[in-house]
């Protein structure tokens, strides 16, 4: 698999990465954990370097999960995790004081079973905990050689910009798909001028650009689409002529929906490296393959064109989920 850079200080990772979250917290029940190690695994030997989680992903369980599936190959791969709630349980509030994030520090690197964490994110912004007390922190444990690379996660422009005042911002992590354009506006143009590299969560939108979802798919209880305004059942119905454009395109390509969304994010930057999360071997191929689609300047000017004259329903968080972005 190709290779690119995040950031102005070099952090070179696998064109795609894995979002390891699905595995243990947010899509229903947990992997089975054995599985979950075959799979990062098996990520890892069709050229995947480059792994996502967070202490609040299960939580907990799922820093295990991925620190005992990367020991064999720790030193080829670069692993992400991040900070930000009280207790690392996003049901709770935010927490970022630098207290709390030294403590993270600790116990996350004892779950991923290594002696530095690749990229540090700080998981929401605190309004509580002055960004550069947050950066300066953060700057602090790159100095002891607990961390090496600062990023931040659903952050707003003057967030970035404080931030990589004190210490320079790697990466930003934020959704951006097809259907959630909404960091063209301002997010990826402060990215570009500071040198930030840009990764995308839910590329394929929660999973619905996979084709794989419509009105009448239903989702288990523990599954978070359950309360995500765009996938209430009026609102997939509404959608699902996005999906069928998407249909229509790979069909053209000799690709999957999936495949062209990921090429789409692909093309856009050559600093962008989306994060596309599964639970299923099979997915994790095709997912993987998406690396490698090709869409010239004029499949991207037709893919936004028939885009623009699509209509999306529905917010893509409830709002208290909402009222934590953007900051």
């Amino acid at each position: 698999m190709q290779k690119r850079i995040l950031g102005n200080n070099g952090l070179e990772v696998s064109a795609i990465g894995l979002g390891c979250m699905g595995l243990s917290f947010g899509y229903g029940p947990a992997t089975d954990k054995q599985q979950a190690i075959k799979l990062i695994r098996e990520a890892y030997e069709q050229g995947i370097t480059f792994f996502d989680t967070a202490e609040c992903y299960g939580p907990f369980t799922n820093e295990e999960v991925v620190g005992e599936a990367i020991a064999p190959f720790r030193k080829e791969v670069v692993v992400a995790t991040k900070f930000g709630f009280q207790d690392g349980d996003s049901q709770k509030e935010l927490d970022s004081r630098p207290e709390r994030i030294k403590q993270v520090v600790e116990a996350s690197l004892k779950r991923l079973k290594t002696d530095v964490i690749d990229l540090f994110y700080q998981h929401r912004v605190d309004p509580n905990v002055p960004m550069e007390d947050v950066a300066g922190t953060v700057k602090d444990l790159i100095v002891a050689g607990k961390v090496k690379h600062f990023g931040l996660s659903e952050a707003s422009a003057l967030s970035i910009r404080k931030a990589h005042a004190v210490q320079p911002v790697t990466a930003l992590q934020s959704e951006y798909s097809i259907w959630w354009r909404e960091p063209e506006l301002e997010i990826i143009p402060t990215l570009e001028e500071l040198g930030i590299g840009f990764v995308p969560f839910s590329p394929l939108g929660k999973g619905f650009l996979t084709g794989k979802i419509d009105e009448n798919t239903s989702f288990d209880k523990s599954d978070f689409r359950n309360i995500v305004p765009r996938f209430t059942e009026e609102n997939r119905k509404a959608n699902q002529q996005l999906v069928e454009l998407l249909g229509l395109i790979s069909f053209q390509k000799n690709a999957t929906p999936a495949q062209i969304a990921i090429g789409w994010l692909l093309a856009q930057k050559p600093w962008i490296v989306p994060i596309p999360g599964t639970t299923r071997s099979n997915r994790l191929t095709e997912n993987i393959k998406g690396a490698s689609i090709h869409l010239s300047a004029e499949d991207i000017k037709a893919i936004d064109e028939a885009f623009a004259k699509t209509k999306i329903k529905g917010d893509r968080y409830p709002s208290h989920l909402q009222q934590r972005v953007g900051k």
